[in-house]
């Protein structure tokens, strides 16, 4: 009776292997282009290129994306083929307060006194705050 167990883990450790294969790229550093020639790529197909840079054997690329949105974007630095990509969400939130209800202020105090007045009771009204992981 014991024998099932230890199948049905065997089973499971060959059916997932693939899944925690590493992402990361491995072509030889003596096969990697160089990142210009990726930004060239890029920004022939309307890409806004903010920034290129070496992680896990790959260039990651922070830019804006020809559809208009911010990506963090990961290619293979020999073949500069597209591994990864992730939507950036906007945080615009955090530069423009109005909405919480003491961006006006802010701006008035800094213009005052130099110093942004603090919510009178402490508390600030305006959208919860919403963690995403």
């Amino acid at each position: 009776m014991k024998t099932k167990p230890v199948i049905l883990s065997l089973a499971l450790l060959v059916v997932g292997t693939p899944l925690l294969a590493d992402d990361d790229c491995d072509d030889p550093v003596a096969n990697w282009q160089p990142r210009e020639n990726l930004r060239q790529k890029l920004e022939s197909e309307g890409w806004k290129v903010y920034r290129i840079k070496v992680d896990d054997g790959c260039y990651e690329v922070k830019g804006l994306a020809p559809e208009g949105y911010r990506a963090e974007a990961s290619f293979a630095p020999a073949s500069l083929k597209l591994m990864e990509m992730e939507r950036e969400e906007d945080d615009d939130d955090d530069d423009d307060n109005d909405d919480r209800g003491y961006g006006n202020q802010m701006r008035e105090g800094a213009q005052g006194n130099g110093q942004a007045p603090a919510p009178s009771n402490g508390i600030v009204k305006g959208r919860p705050t919403v963690t995403v992981e």
